[in-house]
């Protein structure tokens, strides 16, 4: 309850200045595909994309300069395994899920009234709402749920395509803080990238 205040207080002031300032707006629902990676900066240990997906809803303020912030559920997560082929080779996935606020500053390269191209930026805030971690090695990992932070931020970039009330984007995330440090003899140094791709559709 307490993330979902947060996330709140967070998100409507942005819809209130940004309509002042902007004038015209549009609201949507998206879903959306990623392929997320926790990257580590030790040799000894492998990191692989994990696929994951994401729903909600979006509001587009403005014209050709225009505010976007979104508000949805993501899974993303990827797979950790140290580099040895004996009894002591372990193999982790993890799963983390959020509510993610992104709020994103966007320009329309090409616009029509039916088409336009854009390119779009900004921070998100993710507020981990689960995690789990499943083994697949020879020997348990070291790792737990309980290891991981529980809200973590990134920048989104990318670029969209409109088609009538259709919204297509591809972006990519880059993390900002460690979601992962150290785990016993592990420094991690984990942050989550990933590839996003999305399709939405304007109700209003």
């Amino acid at each position: 309850m307490k993330k979902i205040i947060v996330i709140l207080l967070f998100f409507l002031p942005v819809l209130f200045s940004a309509e002042t300032m902007f004038g015209q707006f549009s609201v949507g629902i998206k879903v959306g595909y990623s392929a997320s990676k926790l990257s580590t900066n030790m040799d000894t240990i492998s990191s692989k994309f994990k696929s994951g997906f994401q729903f909600g809803a979006f509001v587009r303020i403005g014209k050709k300069i225009y505010v976007q912030p979104e508000l949805y559920y993501s899974s993303q997560g990827g797979v950790f395994s140290n580099n040895l082929n004996d009894l002591k080779h372990w193999s982790q996935t993890v799963k983390i899920g959020s509510l993610d606020v992104p709020v994103l500053v966007g320009f329309k390269l090409f616009d029509i009234k039916l088409v336009n191209i854009r390119i779009l930026a900004g921070p998100v805030a993710s507020f981990v709402v689960n995690k789990s971690i499943s083994e697949g090695g020879t020997s348990t990992g070291p790792l737990t749920s309980g290891n991981f932070k529980s809200v973590n931020w990134s920048i989104q970039a990318g670029a969209g395509v409109d088609l009538w009330k259709f919204t297509l984007d591809l972006r990519y995330q880059i993390g900002l803080n460690q979601l992962l440090k150290e785990v016993g003899n592990y420094k991690f140094d984990s942050r989550n990238n990933a590839w996003v791709v999305s399709l939405g559709f304007k109700i209003i």
